[in-house]
């Protein structure tokens, strides 16, 4: 794609690699086809290639306008697109610079400013999500069916038999799993524990930086992904761990992402870049022992085969960290019956505070995604990121869980 960025961009960082990844875009639109807002809008500019368009307008000079913003917020950053693309274009970090630079030109409404605000102030605060989440199961019996469902019943505390072990890794335990579903992370710990690999936590564990980043905060998410790297660093550095691991996919890709972010930080970039290349997802970690060994989880399922289960692959793993197709094998030789689904890659419209600031279209992909899944005959639907497994629940009336939780 030819380009001819504005000066004052093309002397940037941002700009000398947004010009790199547009001209590295044939137009093929190869794109359209996989993208999910696009399938259901019909609008070229609800599709990547059209949001490829409004970006490089926006860097060539043109001014950008509420209706430009508009377009860029409707994506969903599935990356199903980089899946698909034939030419390798790097569209995520093009949309994160387009976000950027239209952001500051484009005045929000004080509605979404506000929403924006609410939305990262509530879940990036332990005490305050953690009292809403508790008022919520508090009343949940109360509530109407539809609503219950969103509610995450109280989970009880599964009791660890963890063992201390040579090998170690980092689990992170995020910012909100920890109050929604607990379990989830028990569960990594009994499974890691199994393969003779001992889970660690920090005290200083909290959001991933992907909350404010996807809400415009860029500052903000910036100031959390340096304290986290600040913090995870003493146990890099004296190799006390072998890997970071998170059981939330979204929270997984983002970590991943931390090499790009800091790119230019020469007080970051390199310790970035070590931890984005140690981040493994817990199906990297568990199928590669077994793999490479004897060893068998098996022993942790207790009459749970001949299950059937539905799993749906979160886009933050089949296509935002290419980890595809390790799950199923894992639950299939432990027992499980997993039933296959039409279109596993499309999204399922969670996508972080998506479901929130993109109600309608995120309802929309929720419809179609339990559509698919209910054709089949399955007992569970199971998936591996928290956002995914709340937003599923909150359209159906089978049990959805974390894959991991199918250990316990």
């Amino acid at each position: 794609m030819k380009t001819n960025i504005a000066s004052d961009f093309l002397d940037t960082p941002d700009g000398i690699e947004a010009n790199r990844i547009l001209r590295s875009c044939v137009h093929c639109g190869f794109c359209n086809a996989t993208c999910p807002t696009y399938q259901l809008l019909g609008d070229e500019l609800d599709g990547p290639r059209g949001r490829i368009y409004l970006i490089k307008q926006t860097l060539e000079g043109k001014t950008p306008s509420r209706q430009t913003q508009l377009h860029l917020d409707r994506c969903l950053t599935c990356r199903n697109c980089e899946s698909t693309c034939p030419s390798g274009v790097n569209y995520s970090h093009l949309l994160n610079i387009g976000r950027s630079i239209v952001n500051k030109k484009v005045t929000r409404s004080f509605t979404q400013k506000s929403l924006h605000f609410i939305l990262r102030k509530t879940f990036l605060s332990p005490l305050a999500f953690s009292s809403i989440i508790k008022t919520g199961q508090l009343f949940r019996p109360l509530l109407p069916e539809k609503l219950k469902r969103s509610v995450p019943e109280k989970q009880k505390h599964v009791q660890l038999n963890a063992s201390s072990h040579t090998r170690k890794i980092l689990l992170v335990p995020g910012c909100v799993q920890s109050s929604l579903k607990p379990n989830i992370d028990a569960a990594a710990k009994v499974v890691f524990n199994e393969l003779n690999i001992e889970s660690i936590e920090i005290p200083a564990a909290g959001c991933c930086g992907s909350l404010s980043h996807h809400l415009n905060a860029e500052d903000e998410a910036i100031q959390i992904i340096k304290k986290n790297i600040d913090s995870w660093w003493p146990l890099i550095e004296n190799k006390t761990i072998e890997a970071i691991c998170m059981t939330a996919s979204g929270c997984g890709v983002a970590i991943k992402e931390y090499q790009q972010l800091l790119a230019n930080d020469k007080a970051y970039a390199e310790k970035a870049k070590i931890v984005s290349a140690l981040y493994k997802d817990p199906a990297e970690i568990v199928s590669t022992e077994l793999s490479n060994s004897e060893q068998s989880i098996k022993s942790l399922i207790k009459n749970k085969q001949n299950i059937a289960v539905a799993f749906h692959p979160p886009c933050t793993l089949q296509h935002g960290m290419k980890v595809n197709n390790l799950v199923e094998p894992i639950l299939s030789d432990c027992g499980f019956e997993v039933q296959s689904f039409n279109d596993k890659h499309l999204c399922c419209g969670s996508a972080g505070t998506y479901s929130i600031t993109q109600k309608e279209l995120s309802q929309q992909l929720l419809s179609n995604k339990l559509d698919n899944i209910n054709k089949t005959e399955h007992d569970l639907i199971v998936t591996a990121n928290i956002g995914c497994q709340l937003h599923l629940q909150s359209g159906t009336a089978t049990p959805v869980k974390h894959w991991l939780e199918l250990f316990i």
